[in-house]
């Protein structure tokens, strides 16, 4: 298994670098974040040369709805539980980095002052340590509910999605590599997590941009500096399929983040050590070898809240 990870798509790249990778026989396709636009593919079938055999992945997640009320009812109160937890954690999460930012101005204007900035690095590092404590309980919660939930409802026992599920291993058993599109990365990984897909990108080549890349890794994490009404706080989400591990995806970065905001940029990145942030730009290829070995050159955020290129580790 290699994973190739792509900058955003809207000047497309996918189809030079299927064509550079020479591989042979259908390309499963994944573009279940596009949601109701999932059923227009066709551009992306013409960067695939005509070749791609999409998984529909959303409209068999909408056809279980459909077919299995029982499941539909227990996603809702699951998606309620969910969206309780995400709000009470994004509270706490205010507060908590309001002081982290508060600290570290104050130590900023005190800097040259020799006594007593010890002290201050230290009571910091123990804020953004609060911080990553919140980010870690908030995700084994997350993790809990989800588990309750399958264990519950035992997907793989329910004959809609099992199914369901035997049809999309067929395909991918046919595939010669699978693509995953951006779009809404909940969905994205709901999707794949449900119709079991993770299996078959153990051992396929995977090619993923935007959310599909960051759908694939342990933790996900959303990001935006540039809403209008005013920066919001990176968040963790939940987790990915953990196939790439080590990182925090950051597509379209420079759009989405204030990365000549270096004290707010530090925080980022000091938050989520020992995973690299890094930057998913147009025009970026990052390949990640069988090995879950990253390679040299990532453009990731510093400590000191610079964008750097760092060597593999």
């Amino acid at each position: 298994m290699s994973v190739i990870l792509l900058g955003p798509q809207r000047r497309p790249t996918v189809g030079a670098v299927v064509a550079s990778l020479g591989l042979s026989g259908p390309l499963a396709t994944v573009n279940a974040g596009w949601q109701d636009r999932g059923r227009d593919d066709r551009e992306l079938g013409a960067q695939l040369g005509g070749r791609d055999i999409n998984l529909a992945l959303y409209r068999r997640w909408l056809d279980t709805q459909d077919r299995d009320p029982g499941f539909a009812a227990g996603e809702r109160a699951l998606g309620g539980v969910l969206a309780e937890l995400q709000d009470l954690y994004l509270l706490r999460l205010d507060y908590a980095l309001q002081a982290v930012y508060a600290l570290q101005g104050r130590g900023a204007g005190l800097a040259g002052r020799t006594p007593g900035a010890a002290g201050r690095a230290e009571t910091l590092a123990e804020a953004i340590a609060a911080v990553r404590e919140l980010d870690a309980a908030h995700l084994r919660r997350v993790d809990e509910v989800r588990r309750e939930f399958f264990d519950r409802l035992r997907p793989q026992d329910r004959p809609v999605l099992a199914a369901h599920r035997a049809e999309v291993a067929e395909l991918l058993g046919r595939a010669a590599a699978v693509v995953i599109a951006g779009g809404h990365v909940g969905v994205l990984a709901q999707v794949l997590h449900l119709f079991n897909v993770a299996p078959a990108l153990s051992r396929l080549p995977v090619i993923a941009w935007s959310a599909g890349a960051m759908a694939l890794t342990e933790r996900i994490v959303l990001f935006g500096d540039r809403d209008p009404r005013g920066p919001g706080h990176p968040e963790v989400y939940g987790r990915g399929l953990s196939l790439l591990r080590g990182a925090v995806l950051l597509p379209h970065a420079r759009a989405r983040l204030r990365l000549d905001d270096a004290p707010r940029m530090a925080v980022f990145a000091r938050r989520f050590e020992p995973a690299r942030c890094i930057l998913l730009e147009p025009g970026t290829r990052i390949e990640v070898g069988a090995d879950g070995r990253w390679p040299d050159g990532l453009r990731v955020l510093g400590e000191d809240g610079q964008v750097s290129a760092v060597e593999a580790a």
